[in-house]
């Protein structure tokens, strides 16, 4: 059944002449190629289905936020609810404006800034943050292969004007505990970290699974924590389109503007896609459509 919907769905996707560019802000990111479209999804009970350019690596950027506040809610429990809260935005990602009126704190760990606070506390509680951290997102993925690109990573340190702003703005108010240096490279790193849309899906699984690790396992958040971390994607995992990717999809999901989008459904399972140009708020044009027409011709969706 998923594998006759997904390739429908490509078929039905890919001719398609969308509105959307790449995020040529990142230059290392403009260079992707616009035609390139994947869609995997992986079922709970840990089988695949992939369609397109389904084993080309591509950053992750924004959707990787997930898996470090994954990390910091794991240490930290609640006590990580003092540093960021779990409001949507209803503002772009890297908005200044609503961390100046909020007095420095960020509305929830999605954006920007609500990165920058997870990494800020990753560096506080880990011994070698950028190696844990990868180290962590590779048990998530099940792939000891997952890694940083080096190249994305000096591209957006190269050009992270707006990413400097917010986290001295936060450090002014005493959000920040750290030197802002190092919490700015760990987040650039962790945005730089590529999967192909089949590792995405597998590594999502988690949040399909209640917290538990499939291949092995491990609880890495109780069934509360990944509750709750559903929760905040689904209202603030695209940014200021989370009203209309709930209205039109109906899945806990997280973009990026490397042109990936995650999302799941809990106790079935997690779907990645991905093509580059994005609309104007930052998502995958063609990612939203397919997802959108994923969850109609499936008939499921939460609500």
């Amino acid at each position: 059944m998923f594998q006759n919907i997904l390739e429908e769905i490509y078929q039905e996707v890919k001719p398609l002449i969308l509105n959307g560019q790449q995020a040529d802000y990142i230059p290392e990111l403009a260079k992707t190629d616009p035609l390139k479209f994947a869609i995997s999804l992986t079922s709970t009970d840990g089988k695949h289905y992939d369609v397109g350019h389904t084993d080309e690596k591509f950053s992750l950027q924004s959707i990787a936020k997930v898996f470090a506040f994954t990390l910091a809610y794991k240490i930290k429990g609640d006590a990580v609810f003092k540093h960021v809260g779990v409001e949507p935005s209803g503002d772009p990602f890297n908005s200044l404006i609503q961390l100046e009126q909020e007095d420095g704190f960020p509305r929830n760990p999605l954006i920007n800034a609500g990165a920058l606070a997870v990494c800020d506390i990753l560096i506080s509680e880990l011994k070698n943050p950028e190696k844990e951290l990868l180290q962590f997102i590779q048990k998530l993925a099940g792939h000891p292969d997952i890694n940083y690109n080096h190249k994305v990573y000096e591209s957006e340190k190269a050009t992270g004007y707006k990413n400097r702003a917010l986290i001295h703005l936060m450090k002014s108010f005493d959000r920040i505990q750290n030197d802002t240096g190092p919490v700015l490279d760990l987040y650039f790193k962790l945005c730089s970290v590529e999967m192909t849309t089949r590792e995405l899906s597998q590594t999502f699984l988690l949040y399909a699974n209640h917290g538990q690790l499939p291949l092995s396992g491990e609880q890495i958040l109780t069934k509360s924590q990944t509750k709750r971390t559903n929760a905040i994607m689904q209202t603030c995992g695209f940014y200021d389109e989370a009203g209309e990717f709930s209205f039109r999809v109906g899945l806990p999901g997280k973009s990026g503007v490397g042109g990936g989008i995650a999302a799941l459904h809990p106790g079935r399972y997690a779907v990645a896609v991905w093509s580059p140009p994005l609309n104007s708020k930052g998502n995958s044009v063609k990612g939203m459509k397919a997802l959108e027409l994923l969850t109609t011709k499936l008939g499921w969706s939460i609500f």
